[in-house]
């Protein structure tokens, strides 16, 4: 029988590449986010209509591809623009998830929307990360990005990947 894994406390974890479970969390509780959004926006229209127009009540009756168009847009405008000024959405934040490049700075606004547009049209690519050396998913396969643990948000201007051997970090998540 084999001892049971040890839960690895959020300062060992700094800086290390995130695996898929807590990618895929943070992925759901964005997804989450933008329906909210989006369900938000849709009463706001629905009661400006109401007090210009007049009765009745009632959100607006848009066409199933309408509907999915607004949605991914909504979706790739949200991770985007989370992703080029403060390096992490909601979700990430939720997770202590950073999304940066290879050298631990932001992404550019270009890298961010092609990343945000793979995500959108291809959430699959998720399931490359166990299987990837560096934990990366497809989406940052191509566009060179890296998802990292950042709790204390000490990582963006640094390399990503896990501290030597001979560096430790004490309980703020500082190098010591």
């Amino acid at each position: 029988m084999t001892a049971p894994a040890r839960a690895r406390r959020p300062q060992e974890v700094q800086g290390r590449p995130a695996g898929l479970v807590s990618r895929t969390a943070a992925a759901v509780a964005d997804l989450l986010v933008v329906l909210a959004i989006l369900l938000a926006a849709e009463a706001g229209y629905a009661a400006a209509h109401r007090l210009l127009v007049g009765p009745p009540f009632a959100y607006p009756d848009l066409a199933p591809g309408a509907t999915a168009a607004l949605g991914s847009t909504a979706l790739v405008v949200y991770l985007t623009c989370g992703w080029l000024f403060g390096g992490r959405t909601a979700g990430d934040q939720l997770m202590g998830l950073r999304v940066t490049d290879r050298s631990g700075r932001r992404l550019t606004w270009g890298t961010a929307l092609l990343r945000a547009l793979l995500c959108a049209a291809l959430p699959v690519g998720l399931l490359w990360i166990p299987f990837s050396r560096r934990g990366a998913s497809l989406q940052d396969a191509v566009t060179g990005s890296a998802v990292v643990h950042d709790w204390y948000g000490r990582t963006r201007n640094r390399p990503t990947g896990s501290p030597s051997a001979g560096e430790a970090r004490d309980a703020r998540g500082r190098m010591g």
